[in-house]
């Protein structure tokens, strides 16, 4: 009997230690299966043993701005894109910047006037009027038809109030700067292709940075733009073409390499802007001038290849004011190997020689179009005749 007995008390001994072993080891299997469930999914491959288990590479430990509350998921902050830029449109420019443009023009004006208003007009008097002309870069024919105008003008007319002189001279001015061509570029978009505007010069005038100031003027207008970075023998040219480009959400198509054939790249340029239904495609060229028959091949090749899939509306010949006859001499090497439509002066803020812009009319027979005010982004504008010769006499 107590034999049975103590079988009976080791078999309860033995259950009860089984069910303790099961309720202890529960837990544990619970939270191994924790485990598997939180831990990240991670790409197939990514782990050489091929165990789900593994655990995940250590995370570089977050600064003090990127740390998680407890029981939240870290969020890291991503910088957005900044937002493009939008220009004004290119109506009103220059108006606006009259005042910058007579603080540069006015010693002009104000010396003539001077001269004008002496109480006797002797030849002296019109040889100096005369001189003070053709050092502002008007040029000596245009400077000895003004002189002779202004002569026959106040023997006719008498009086010579400051007034009347102002206007005089005005009048004077704005009959050399004005030209019978229209000055408004050409940008509308035919009905299968975008306007080409061809856009060359000499390197160091302002060339590549007129392309840019010219595409946000566009932009403001509300086209769109494809830009083509054909100086391919500058690699800070495309660079810098990309990035006026990127502020105004301009493409710009750039060679993969440096001295890549130009006329290739603008033909990019050109199906780029066709395929995008762009209004306007810009082609930045090289300015090199190292002989005139190598220009004349390079830049003959490009508009040959351009036209090839469209006309080229305008070819704009970019021109630095303060060179004065140095500009000139480049102008008719330029223009002897393409057909200039139109010229872009820049630095025209930075110089009182602002007759440059009848010389070069009558030098090439083309008008200005586009006039550099200052190094701002927004600082070209449509060239005005009225405004600017407003701005040489201080009306």
């Amino acid at each position: 009997m107590e034999y049975i007995i103590l079988i009976i008390v080791l078999a309860v001994l033995a259950v009860a230690g089984a069910a303790g072993s099961l309720l202890f080891l529960r837990p544990r299997a619970r939270r191994r299966g924790a485990d598997r469930i939180s831990a990240p999914e991670r790409p197939a491959g990514g782990d050489e043993a091929g165990s789900v288990l593994a655990p995940p590479a250590p995370a570089e430990k977050p600064g003090p701005e990127e740390a998680a509350a407890p029981g939240q998921a870290a969020v890291i902050e991503v910088p957005e894109k900044p937002a493009l830029e939008k220009p004004p449109p290119s109506a009103g420019r220059m108006r606006r910047l009259r005042a910058r443009l007579a603080r540069s023009q006015s010693p002009l004006g104000s010396t003539l006037l001077s001269l004008l208003s002496r109480d006797r007009l002797d030849d002296d008097t019109w040889d100096e009027v005369e001189e003070v002309l053709i050092t502002a870069d008007v040029g000596v024919t245009p400077a000895r038809q003004i002189v002779e105008d202004l002569k026959t003008r106040v023997k006719v007319e008498g009086t010579r109030t400051p007034d009347e002189l102002k206007s005089m001279l005005r009048d004077e001015l704005l009959k050399q700067v004005s030209v019978k061509a229209g000055r408004s570029l050409r940008t509308t978009r035919r009905e299968n292709a975008p306007a080409v505007i061809l856009v060359v010069g000499v390197n160091g005038t302002g060339k590549t940075t007129t392309v840019g100031k010219l595409a946000r003027s566009l932009v403001g207008d509300g086209k769109s733009v494809v830009l083509g970075a054909a100086d391919t023998f500058r690699a800070a040219a495309a660079d810098q073409l990309q990035t006026w480009g990127e502020r105004v959400g301009a493409i710009t198509v750039r060679a993969d390499r440096e001295g890549k054939d130009p006329a290739s790249v603008a033909f990019d340029a050109v199906t780029q802007g066709m395929e995008n239904n762009a209004d306007v495609v810009l082609i930045d060229t090289a300015g090199r001038l190292h002989t005139k028959t190598g220009l004349m091949d390079e830049l003959g090749k490009v508009k040959r290849v351009v036209e090839k899939q469209t006309s080229v509306d305008e070819v704009i010949l970019v021109l630095d004011a303060t060179t004065g006859q140095n500009g000139l001499r480049q102008a008719r090497v330029f223009a002897e190997v393409v057909n200039v439509t139109g010229i872009a002066l820049t630095k025209l803020d930075g110089s009182a020689k602002g007759g440059i812009v009848i010389a070069v009319q009558r030098e090439l027979g083309v008008p200005v179009k586009l006039a550099g005010l200052g190094e701002g982004p927004d600082d070209l504008a449509p060239f005005d005749p009225e405004t600017f010769v407003d701005a040489i006499v201080g009306a």
